[in-house]
């Protein structure tokens, strides 16, 4: 549906966690009005409704994606069923039951527990201050082949992570963030996949004391990453005390419940 200016200038301004549930609901506004475009009326309607009835739009998680499956020439890896597995598990958790017996006062959405998947490593989803973060990773391995020196690796690599050395080339692992580009740039096959997966952040939130999510030890298939999440969850629906979020929940108890992995 098309968005006149004033429209899309105004739900700019929405907060980017809610932004996408905001536009849905504004452009059902408009096709239940049997309107052709959204206006600025329609956008206000539904401001209000937000605002005045915030309780009913909680559900109790949200799952955010980035724009990847959509064209973006960055994924490391294709794990385009991973997000509604995801909002399954997340469903089947009843958190808004959970959320209304520990919240004193009505839901708001910055209750919801928060699941950000980015495709890379430049994070556009924002999975740094989620309660749980996922980054798409390619890791990548020396191989036996022989390297022809072309530097197409080293050209490749934004990081600045890797060099030529003889006749190998030299990750510095402190660096290399697991994006996969050099695996893709090789032409030689002297660099391939090692492992991919998820790296996986957890307890970042925004608010009045942000906290940036830490990343868990290693890279995980999307069979682990699955598990992992449920270990969370339980942790957190077993920790949670007032409706907190998960990073001032594991501020309290540590991460050792779900990094025994």
């Amino acid at each position: 549906m098309e968005w006149s200016k004033e429209a899309e200038k105004a739900v700019s301004k929405v907060p980017f966690f809610v932004r996408k549930r905001v536009r849905k609901r504004v452009e059902e506004e408009a096709a239940l009005a049997g309107a052709g475009e959204v206006t600025l009326d329609h956008v206000k309607i539904c401001q209000q409704r937000f605002l005045n009835r915030m309780e009913e739009e909680v559900k109790g998680f949200q799952v955010e994606t980035c724009f990847g499956p959509s064209g973006c020439p960055n994924p490391a890896v294709a794990h385009d069923d991973l997000p509604r597995k995801i909002e399954d598990l997340l469903s089947r958790r009843n958190l808004r039951s959970f959320l209304a017996e520990k919240v004193t006062g009505p839901l708001k959405l910055h209750h919801e527990f928060r699941v950000s998947i980015s495709d890379c490593p430049n994070a556009c989803s924002r999975p740094q201050i989620a309660d749980i973060g996922l980054i798409e990773a390619r890791r990548p391995n020396i191989s036996e082949e022989p390297c022809t020196q072309c530097g197409a690796c080293v050209e490749t690599c934004r990081e600045g992570a890797i060099i030529l050395a003889g006749k190998w080339p030299v990750v510095d692992w402190g660096k290399c963030v697991s994006c996969g580009q050099c695996i893709a740039a090789c032409p030689t096959r002297t660099l391939q996949e090692e492992k991919s997966g998820f790296r996986i952040q957890v307890g970042g939130k925004l608010g009045r004391h942000p906290r940036l999510a830490e990343e868990l030890p290693g890279i995980y298939s999307p069979e682990e990453t699955l598990e992992i999440l449920g270990r969370c969850l339980d942790h957190y629906q077993k920790q949670c005390r007032h409706g907190e979020r998960f990073g001032e929940v594991l501020d309290r108890t540590g991460k050792k419940e779900i990094i025994n992995f």
